[in-house]
């Protein structure tokens, strides 16, 4: 794993509450090995959200803004939905 990789895992791994660590760390956990380096960026941009934000989002409790990667957030809350 390079140093990239590396570093997003312990993003994904180290956010701040159990729920975001199981379902952001577990899908890099999951994927990260897999992915280009243009969905390793809109990762990395990603994973610079607040944990509210991406939960609510992850949920559905609020719509997923213009300015985050629609297809990567579904593939996030797919897998959610497969925890």
């Amino acid at each position: 794993m390079n140093a990239t990789r590396k570093r997003l895992l312990y993003k994904a791994t180290h956010r701040g509450t159990k729920e975001a660590d199981k379902i952001i760390g577990g899908y890099a956990e999951a994927y990260l090995d897999a992915m280009t380096e243009d969905v390793l960026a809109s990762f990395d941009r990603l994973l610079d959200e607040s944990d509210h934000a991406l939960l609510n989002w992850i949920m559905g409790a609020e719509p997923v803004p213009n300015h985050v990667d629609a297809n990567l957030m579904r593939e996030i809350i797919f897998f959610k939905d497969d925890l």
